[in-house]
């Protein structure tokens, strides 16, 4: 069984629910099965660390699962219209793949979470590409075959899934978002097994 490493941050709880939508896509394509990674919260305290292993939760990424998987999604919220520091420092600590070119080839997916309609999906998404980009990998969107793109009055690009949370983080996924998750997984699950065919 081939598995896609669905690798995410979330503090509020909405980009932990959005992964697991993607892994429900990923996992209706036979073949394929989600692998859900989390990683820890950055500290301002440098004596602090997190434990080693989540107390709650999907267990933290490690590199094996980028390199061991056949394709990428992550998910982070947004912050200030870029991706949160703890995933951004998880990439920062993968130049070890990118000397060898281990990603090169790969598919990766990009999703995220703001809290209004205009806090930085778009730019979000795009920031969290460039890295992946620069490992060489393949980047997947959302194509507007996708109904809801063109339906959703709250989240949706065609650069990745989304979602609106609101301020306080406290709005439910809607209907139309959650169904491009899953759309987001299932095209990714597919691209997957065909570059790794």
């Amino acid at each position: 069984m081939k598995e896609i490493l669905v690798l995410y941050y979330s503090q509020g709880g909405a980009v932990r629910e959005m992964a697991q939508l993607i892994a429900r896509g990923i996992e209706s394509i036979k073949g394929v099965k989600a692998r859900i990674r989390t990683v820890p919260k950055v500290s301002a305290n440098c004596e602090a660390t997190e434990p080693k292993v989540p107390t709650s939760g999907a267990p933290y990424a490690e590199l094996k699962d980028l390199q061991e998987c056949i394709g990428l999604a992550l998910g982070s919220p947004t912050r200030f219209g870029n991706m949160a520091a703890p995933m951004k420092y998880f990439l920062d600590g993968t130049i070890s793949l990118w000397l060898k070119g281990t990603l090169i080839s790969k598919p990766a997916a990009v999703f995220t979470s703001t809290g209004s309609m205009h806090g930085g999906q778009e730019t979000t998404l795009i920031t969290m590409m460039m890295p992946l980009m620069h490992h060489g990998m393949i980047m997947v969107g959302l194509p507007y075959s996708e109904p809801e793109l063109s339906s959703t009055a709250s989240g949706g690009t065609p650069y990745g899934a989304s979602h609106v949370g609101g301020t306080a983080d406290d709005r439910p996924i809607t209907e139309d978002e959650r169904k491009l998750c899953i759309a987001l997984g299932k095209r990714l699950a597919e691209t997957a097994l065909k570059l790794s065919a």
